[in-house]
């Protein structure tokens, strides 16, 4: 962080600025993350320009909603979660597009990788499903973990935490993610024998 607030503190303040002066608590939230989670973006797309882009509409819908947000968790936490969820967004068009412009002109789809393309969108789709049902903190650690391929050291230093919270949340991920998933697990190993 740019300034020696403690995490408690940041939060308090940026509370209290959020009901009182709006143009300062933008002034903060930017002055605060906008380094870290550029980071945290440049990790996922790995370009620069797309990055900064990223950063604005990220702060930009911030300001547009700051009436309306409704933030659970900390401002820190979702902060980070929004820049990711915008790092993904934008590398998940980028492989839409690659695959759009690659795909033969007048390719006719044979039926098994219909049916190889429709399971493995309900596969994206139970695992996104299964995602959401993490708490946020959980979240946040499973998705830098898997999604950013980042490790419990960097994690921890990035969200202010301990690597045994990490590997806490990690541990606490990884168990709610299976019992989600079991039915789906089933599925795609019968379809292998």
């Amino acid at each position: 962080m740019a300034t020696s607030d403690t995490s408690d503190a940041l939060e308090a303040r940026l509370a209290h600025l959020r009901a009182t002066d709006a143009e300062a608590f933008m002034e903060v939230l930017f002055r605060e993350f906008y380094r870290p989670l550029g980071n945290v973006i440049q990790r996922v797309v790995k370009d620069k320009e797309a990055t900064e882009d990223l950063l604005q509409d990220v702060f930009l819908r911030i300001w547009n909603g700051r009436e309306t947000l409704v933030i659970s968790t900390t401002y820190r936490a979702y902060l980070y979660r929004a820049a990711l969820n915008a790092a993904l967004r934008y590398q998940e068009r980028g492989q839409r597009q690659v695959a759009w412009d690659d795909a033969p002109a007048a390719a006719e789809p044979r039926e098994d990788n219909a049916l190889h393309a429709l399971y493995h969108r309900e596969a994206e789709d139970s695992v996104e499903a299964a995602l959401d049902q993490l708490p946020p903190q959980c979240r946040v650690v499973f998705t830098m973990s898997r999604y950013e391929e980042m490790s419990y050291q960097e994690i921890a230093d990035t969200l202010e935490i301990s690597p045994k919270t990490v590997e806490n949340q990690m541990g606490k991920a990884l168990r709610i993610m299976r019992q989600q998933l079991s039915s789906v697990l089933k599925n795609l190993y019968s379809l292998l024998l």
